[in-house]
């Protein structure tokens, strides 16, 4: 790569930093709720993004690729933190009340339960409104899809769900 080439690979990069930074970090942190971590899964999206730059097919918006990138990141993050503090919660042994922690922990296993279940689009739609806080548009821009199909996919993920629970 000539210097000049890579002037132009560092004044795109650049252009793109400058113009997703904001919304790729607002994005992260709804899905992490933690400042610190969102700033660094963010900086880890334009890394990937930059070094997997020639891998990008352009078969999707740049804010839809970086956001792909930002959400796995994200869960991999995600899951080491989870790992982490159930370790060190196993570790420390606390006296908190037991019974009140085994409710909470099987009223969110049946959630997750039901949502494990759900058939695509349909969860990942509702888990990308509800828990990553994206608007339809943004959605449905994930998708390939309009702001509508979005709205009447979460709806219907919405009755799923709430047909599921009430199964059980």
């Amino acid at each position: 790569m000539t210097a000049d080439e890579r002037e132009v690979s560092r004044t795109d990069f650049e252009k793109l930093y400058k113009t997703y930074y904001m919304q790729v970090y607002s994005y992260v942190m709804t899905i992490v709720k933690n400042a610190a971590m969102a700033e660094e899964i963010t900086q880890q999206t334009f890394y990937k993004a930059m070094t997997a730059k020639e891998k990008f097919r352009g078969g999707s918006g740049e804010y839809t690729w970086l956001c792909a990138i930002a959400k796995n990141l994200s869960a991999d993050e995600l899951r080491k933190a989870a790992k982490k503090a159930d370790l060190e919660d196993h570790e420390a042994g606390d006296g908190l009340d037991i019974s009140a922690a085994l409710e909470d922990r099987e009223a969110t296993l049946r959630i997750h339960m039901v949502l494990h279940v759900l058939e695509e689009p349909y969860k990942e739609v509702f888990q990308l409104r509800v828990f990553g806080e994206l608007s339809f548009r943004d959605i449905g821009s994930i998708f390939g899809k309009t702001e509508n199909w979005a709205r009447v996919t979460f709806h219907r993920a919405r009755l799923k769900i709430q047909e599921k629970m009430g199964e059980k």
